[in-house]
């Protein structure tokens, strides 16, 4: 088939109508050869942004229309052989929705009713009202205009239950209200009135019966009906009003209400009495926070009335038992009170009014006090510049509380200060006539916030509201690290300890320490850098260090600025080495059998200073490695060793060491501990007496091959005990016997090994 235009084969209708909130699709289905391509616009506006094109744009779909997409679009085929186009028109409609509608309304017989319900939609919807459920038709007293009912005249049978019925083609809606139609005779609340006016002052007559419809008012005296002149006027309202009224004006008067369903009166019994007048004094007063003062208000009235007293602050009554004490109220006379003011407070500056009343009148008296006391806060604080050591600062004053203000304190805080502190300024001192000043030596790259303090001559005020928080700007450090000290280590390390510098005085990013050293007697430094702000010590190694070589020692620091002061030079040794010598006169001799004691000669001091000695020892039988070893507490130069096997030879050798390690070991000595002693005890021990004298008698003991040699016996005779005999030999170390054991005197020893007896 060769090619032909494209012709619109399906397509939307021309007039589309959709309710609001829906999705709207557009179809347009073309043939043509070439395949036609499919484009659309919107007659007189623009696509909405929200369409969506489907279907290789045959449609286009509008999702949630709205009034706006109302309109006309156009989708349009083409192909090179030509093209064609087809038009429809999209018609949005809505259901009625509410404006403004009617409420309940109580009305007297005989007024008008309007009413008035507005709605909205598409199409523009029309109105219906109904009564009790029945359609309402226009008459000689009703008329319905556009959502408007307007009643004339209403009546009794006019009561009822309406509805406005607001309603298009798509739907109605309803609202309702209650017409009420009043209907009584007049009725007065009180009856009799009894007013008591001032001379010369107005009086007001109201006349205000409950009456529906509305009733008609006349007012008489006595029996003369009261006619309005220039002094009396009868108000809309109904209400007698009687201008600068005199003695003459006293009287009964007399209101009559009538309508269609009744009539009533009401009887005003007006008496007038002499004017009063109040007096408040002192009427201006200037005091000082923390002083007292007294405010008398006396009053003159007609005799025959009472008085009634307040005291007001600023129009708010004074409420006595709330205020802490400052306020007692005073009554002196029937007819002055006086108020007092006790340890004064800036909030109790203000108009203080004493307010009298009577059953005739009420009457005010004012007086102003002035409380002078220190400022109030200054305004906000504003950084306007910031430097390294710098801020300029700019506020609004404060009230001056009648005390004008002699001078600003400007102030900061900051994450390393013990709260507020005063800070020194530029100009100093910064007068009460000024709102900015520099404040100066702070220190760089802190984060501070600013106050400011008024002071006059009461006092010093509260601080202003802290200033939005800053930092300082960057600056090379000017602080140097504080007790600068080292030695010890390893061996061959030089090390070198500080404080670390506060990082209130880091003054910027990038803080860190500069190690410079140098040994004594040299000309250049060594310098190494530490990049942690937290460091405390740098170590330093060159195994070239002999040790304990005197090194001149400081320490600097530096940031992304620049480098900053060194520290002073001190003096710091490298670390010493283990100890170079082994102790000499190394002598060992066998206590007993369990027991060598072994001595030497200290070590000359040097640079490996020793800290200790150490004791290796092992039986000459065994292997090096299976000896033990055994260190001194301090730098003794004696050591027993214990728990040793009887009649062995030990080796024994000594070497000093210290934290950096050992030194060399002495010459090896040997040593034999003794045999051990006997264990067989003496035998046959026999008594014998011979008057007042006791001898005790027994067998001599006669040691093995590895035992050692008796050399003689020791006795023991305790109270209440038998004697016991026992064994002395070189294999046991001689222990002097505890006191509370036995006393020297029940003890003998026997020094010959042939002994065999002893007398007790």
């Amino acid at each position: 088939m060769g090619e032909y235009e494209p012709k619109i084969e399906v397509h939307f209708p021309q007039s589309v109508l959709a309710a609001r909130g829906v999705t709207v699709s557009l179809e347009c289905f073309a043939l043509g050869n070439p395949v036609p391509t499919i484009t659309w616009r919107k007659m007189n506006g623009n696509i909405p942004k929200k369409a969506r094109l489907r279907k290789s744009q045959a449609v286009l779909e509008i999702p949630n229309v709205q009034l706006e997409d109302t309109g006309t679009y156009e989708c349009k085929a083409e192909n090179p052989r030509g093209g064609t186009a087809f038009k429809g028109h999209i018609q949005i409609y809505t259901f009625p929705q509410w404006i403004s509608t009617i409420n309940d309304s109580q009305l007297d017989s005989g007024d008008q009713l309007h009413w008035e319900c507005k709605a909205t939609g598409i199409p523009r919807p029309t109105y219906r009202w109904l009564r009790n459920g029945k359609l309402i038709t226009p008459q000689i007293r009703v008329e319905m205009v556009n959502g408007e009912l307007i009643i004339q005249k209403v009546q009794q049978a006019d009561s009822g239950m309406f509805q406005c019925v607001a309603e298009n083609k798509y739907g109605a809606i309803y609202c309702s209200a209650e017409l009420k139609i009043l209907a009584s005779p007049p009725v007065f609340s009180l009856n009799p009135v009894r007013l008591i006016a001032t001379l010369g002052k107005d009086v007001l007559l109201e006349c205000k019966p409950r009456a529906s419809p509305k009733p008609r008012v006349t007012w008489r005296r006595g029996d003369r009906r009261i006619h309005p002149s220039r002094r009396i006027m009868l108000l809309r309202n109904n209400t007698l009003r009687i201008i600068n009224s005199s003695r003459s004006d006293e009287g009964d008067y007399v209101c009559r209400a009538e309508n269609q369903f009744g009539s009533a009166e009401m009887t005003a019994m007006l008496r007038v009495k002499e004017a009063m007048h109040v007096e408040l004094s002192p009427c201006k007063v200037e005091v000082t926070v923390g002083e007292s003062v007294v405010l008398s208000c006396k009053v003159s009235h007609d005799p025959s009335l009472e008085v009634a007293f307040q005291w007001l602050l600023n129009q708010q009554p004074l409420n006595f038992q709330q205020e802490g004490g400052h306020f007692e109220y005073i009554q002196r006379q029937s007819s002055t009170v006086d108020l007092m003011i006790r340890s004064i407070l800036l909030q109790h500056a203000g108009k203080y009014s004493c307010r009298a009343q009577t059953s005739a009148d009420t009457l005010f008296a004012e007086a102003e006090v002035l409380v002078r006391g220190p400022p109030g806060p200054p305004g906000v604080v504003i950084v306007e510049e910031i430097t390294d050591a710098t801020a300029t600062l700019s506020w609004s004053g404060g009230v001056d509380n009648h005390s004008p203000i002699s001078s600003y304190n400007l102030q900061a805080r900051s994450p390393f200060s013990l709260g507020w502190q005063t800070l020194r300024t530029d100009p100093e001192p910064v007068t009460g006539d000024m709102e900015s000043a520099m404040a100066v030596d702070l220190n760089p790259w802190v984060d501070y916030e600013f106050r400011v303090v008024a002071s006059n001559a009461i006092g010093t005020g509260d601080p202003s509201a802290p200033s939005r928080g800053v930092r300082t700007k960057e600056a090379v450090p000017s602080v140097a690290p504080a007790n600068v000290s080292g030695g010890n280590g390893r061996r061959h390390e030089l090390v070198t300890s500080w404080e670390p510098v506060s990082e209130e005085f880091q003054n910027g990013e990038g803080f860190g320490y500069i190690v410079a050293f140098r040994a004594n007697g040299t000309r250049g430094w060594k310098e190494k850098m530490v990049t942690s702000a937290d460091s405390t010590t740098y170590k330093y190694r060159d195994e070239t260090f002999p040790p304990l070589t005197p090194f001149e020692v400081k320490v600097g620091v530096y940031n992304n600025k620049g480098d900053g002061p060194f520290s002073g030079v001190v003096t710091v040794y490298s670390a010493e080495g283990e100890p170079r010598d082994a102790p000499s006169e190394v002598k060992a001799s066998s206590i007993s059998s369990k027991e060598i004691k072994v001595t030497w000669r200290q070590i000359n001091p040097g640079p490996g200073r020793p800290q200790g000695y150490e004791v290796s020892y092992r039986k000459d039988s065994e292997q090096e490695e299976s000896g033990k070893k055994k260190k001194t507490a301090g730098n003794e130069t004696s050591m027993v060793l214990t728990g040793l096997e009887g009649n062995s030879v030990y080796v024994i050798t000594v070497r000093g060491f210290n934290s950096i390690g050992q030194g060399p070991a002495s010459t090896a000595n040997t040593a034999k501990t003794k045999k051990d002693p006997p264990v067989q005890p003496p035998a046959n021990l026999m008594w014998i007496q011979e008057g007042t004298n006791v001898s005790l008698n027994w067998e001599p003991v006669k040691s093995k091959d590895n035992e050692s040699d008796v050399i003689g016996y020791k006795v023991r005779n305790e109270d209440h005990h038998p004697s016991a005999v026992r064994a002395v030999s070189e294999g046991e170390r001689e222990q002097p016997a505890p006191r509370s054991e036995y006393s020297p005197l029940q003890v003998r020893q026997t020094l010959s090994p042939n002994q065999t007896n002893v007398l007790l």
